[in-house]
């Protein structure tokens, strides 16, 4: 909402500008409204061209994220905002782009139809009647803008959630148009179509030009032009009194000279070339740092196609709950995926991992390269079959809102299948030591439909419960396993699971209950929700953390999305 009445702000602002300005008013009598609403519009589109590319610096927003750089809270949640950011500015571009094509639509068709005699130089058509088609096709501005038109067009239709979801390709293929989409823009506004007068001193708007009119009434003959060629270009005598009829209105003005008119300096640059410079620097640092292929150290097939990656690469560092960008040239030469860190390198050890699903073309293909026998659930150590596995580039790491999972004191993390990846960084922290974070009681709630996608982390759960019981901790971690779909009573199966299948429960969490629950054992302290799961737990859970309750505990929501 705030977004959206300082872009109206910005519109109406620049609208009035060029509508009352007198050094746009030769150009707004040949234009009319058009002209106001085309600058007002461009001018929108200029702040939001200049900063949509910003949430995508990742590096930026990681070095931004961390705790030492912007020591707010509060300060470090609007960054967990990003997409959504990049999302509005890619709305508002598509309204603000149809509003200005309309306008110029009428410019172009009012430059033919007003062609303005007096002053040839502010007509962007050659003369009166011209084909309006041939401002649009025939110009550097007028193609590059259509041109503009179409490549938005795809990237719009291409970034809905319906195309991301079963074609990924053609969201990724569209999406990275940009970079044509801002070199048409810096040509675009090269164009200089509409000008704005100069000498408003010499020439006020409407004023009355004596030196013109005496030309225009006074018919000189041949014999005088011929010996006197500059006689018509003498300057009204300064002492000669004006006649009555061109005084006789006391607010008229008399100008001294003839309008001139220059075009704009392509305010468009100042706009865009920090931000787009800012982030090709970004692509150029996160290319050369992801440019030596990691070594994977193993490789594990879990139940419901989920397949873990172990991997080591030199100094590289990550923080719990950050992701990192795979790409694969065996599989896709411009293709790259985001997938969350389940395992974190550590003081003590250098690996790294991810658990990925197998969903989807690239998945598949990055699975059949890694598993040939992908029906074989068992680890492969590659100390002797290194050489097989393909080369695999890792970019990263990028933060999310997970990080601050750790910097609350309490804290519930929701997580519905998959979803529980960037969890299992938290847990595997946990693990290697939890006195020095400021996080003393976790609550941990994880929704599957299947008895074994429990299992994708269940040595884990149980390593660290036990671990806190020995530490005479047992309340550190309350841990709760939902089975959303089942036939019956199911148990995960192995000995050593028994401590999980007593926090096992069939059904749906009962999310107010649970909530209630938590807030009165936690009375007046600051809770971080934290949601990696479909959409409706996480409206179900936004809607929670921002209702009150009656004993002055306050949550503090948290998401990321799959898509």
């Amino acid at each position: 909402l705030f977004w959206l009445s300082l872009n109206v702000w910005l519109f109406l602002k620049t609208f009035l500008l060029y509508y009352q300005g007198l050094q746009y008013y030769y150009l707004h009598q040949m234009l009319g409204l058009g002209l106001c609403v085309s600058r007002a519009s461009a001018s929108v589109l200029n702040l939001n061209c200049c900063l949509v590319l910003l949430p995508m610096c990742r590096v930026l927003l990681a070095f931004l994220r961390g705790s030492q750089k912007v020591a707010s809270r509060k300060t470090r949640r609007l960054l967990d905002k990003s997409k959504t950011f990049h999302v509005t500015c890619g709305v508002t571009i598509c309204i603000f782009s149809v509003l200005h094509v309309a306008a110029h639509l009428v410019n172009a068709l009012n430059f033919s139809e007003n062609y303005n005699e007096d002053f040839p130089s502010i007509n962007a058509a050659n003369y009166r009647g011209e084909d309006p088609r041939k401002l649009l096709f025939a110009t550097v501005p007028g193609l590059t803008g259509v041109i503009m038109v179409l490549v938005l067009f795809l990237m719009c239709t291409a970034s809905t959630y319906a195309i991301r979801v079963s074609n990924y390709d053609i969201f990724w293929y569209t999406h990275n148009l940009f970079f044509v989409f801002y070199i048409l823009l810096m040509l675009h506004v090269s164009g200089g179509v509409l000008k704005y007068q100069t000498n408003l001193e010499e020439h006020p708007p409407g004023c009355f030009n004596p030196n013109k009119t005496v030309r225009e009434n006074m018919t000189v003959p041949k014999a005088f032009e011929e010996s006197f060629p500059d006689y018509t270009t003498e300057h009204f005598p300064e002492d000669l009194s004006v006649p009555e009829p061109f005084v006789q209105n006391n607010f008229m003005r008399i100008c001294s000279e003839e309008p001139k008119f220059q075009s704009h300096f392509p305010e468009t640059w100042f706009w865009i070339s920090g931000p787009l410079c800012l982030y090709c620097v970004e692509r150029l640092y996160r290319y050369i740092r992801s440019n030596k292929p990691v070594t994977i150290t193993s490789v594990i097939s879990h139940p419901s196609n989920v397949l873990e990656v172990r991997m080591i690469k030199d100094d590289f560092k990550a923080r719990p709950g950050q992701y990192i960008i795979l790409h694969c040239p065996r599989v896709s030469a411009l293709e790259s995926h985001p997938f969350t860190l389940t395992m974190c390198p550590t003081d003590t050890k250098a690996t790294f991992g991810v658990h990925l699903k197998v969903v989807g073309d690239w998945t598949e293909r990055f699975r059949d390269l890694l598993l040939p026998h992908s029906n074989q659930d068992t680890e492969i150590l590659p100390i002797f079959q290194q050489r097989r596995y393909p080369k695999l580039y890792v970019d990263g790491p990028f933060g999310s809102p997970f990080e601050e999972s750790l910097n609350y004191e309490v804290s519930l993390c929701v997580a519905g299948g998959i979803g529980v990846t960037p969890f299992a960084s938290v847990l595997n922290t946990l693990l290697d030591g939890w006195k020095h974070f400021k996080l003393r009681r976790l609550y941990f709630i994880w929704v599957c439909r299947d008895i074994e996608s429990f299992r994708w982390f269940a040595d884990l759960l149980c390593t660290l419960r036990n671990k806190l019981w020995q530490e005479n901790r047992p309340d550190y971690i309350n841990i709760q396993l939902y089975l959303s779909q089942t036939d019956g009573i199911q148990k995960i199966i192995g000995e050593k699971y028994q401590a999980l299948n007593s926090r096992l429960l069939i059904g749906r969490p009962r999310w107010k209950l649970l909530f209630d629950e938590i807030a009165k054992c936690n009375r007046r302290k600051t809770i971080g929700v934290f949601c990696c799961g479909p959409n409706k737990i996480s409206k179900i859970l936004h809607k929670l953390s921002n209702s009150s309750n009656s004993y002055g505990t306050r949550f503090e929501y948290n998401k990321e999305s799959f898509s």
